[in-house]
């Protein structure tokens, strides 16, 4: 059995993400109201709540030659600290994911987008309250990083090998995404040139 969707209510319209109350009934037939946001302002149904398309890309960037990762250091306001993160940002109207991924990635890194080798199906931001939806490219750069080229946002974005990011991951802070795959990356080398 599912939970029976009732009804979506806007309760506040934001900037950039609107908050939504949403009415269940669970499978024992009591009521369930849940709290969610959105970067969408104009949800009114089940459908619409599950069919919006996607809202940002994320990039997972190697050098060529596959031995170092590409992390920005980046302060995120909603924390108040500074974490590691993939390259990352929301897809503009009239952009495809390509385009977004490589506008995204110049902006925050000044790195043109060499090549994508993969584009995932999308997936939940952050599926405990949001319906935000996120695009993996799977690609590699090279060139000179520079500084982000906007001044709302404080990256430092750099190449790090499996040594390093193994280090980072044992002290700092990271977004959820890029510490799973950071660790993954750094495993299934283990697995593979074991020492």
């Amino acid at each position: 059995m599912i939970m029976k969707y009732r009804q979506i209510q806007k309760v506040h319209q934001g900037k950039f993400i609107t908050r939504y109350d949403i009415s269940y009934e669970t499978e024992n037939g009591n009521s369930k109201n849940y709290e969610m946001i959105s970067r969408h302002s104009d949800l009114d149904s089940y459908e619409d709540l599950k069919g919006c398309s996607p809202d940002a890309v994320v990039m997972i960037i190697h050098d060529p030659a596959g031995e170092k990762l590409l992390l920005n250091y980046e302060f995120r306001m909603a924390v108040g600290e500074w974490v590691y993160n993939f390259p990352a940002g929301l897809i503009d109207e009239g952009e495809n994911v390509s385009q977004a991924a490589a506008r995204e990635l110049w902006e925050e890194t000044g790195l043109p987008l060499k090549e994508i080798r993969e584009i995932w199906k999308e997936s939940y931001s952050a599926v405990g309250f949001s319906n935000e939806k996120t695009v993996v490219v799977v690609g590699s750069a090279e060139g000179d990083i520079r500084p982000s080229n906007s001044d709302m946002e404080e990256i430092h974005a750099a190449w790090y090998s499996r040594d390093e990011v193994r280090s980072l991951l044992q002290f700092h802070s990271f977004a959820a995404r890029t510490q799973a795959y950071c660790a993954l990356w750094i495993l299934l080398d283990s697995y593979s040139n074991p020492k």
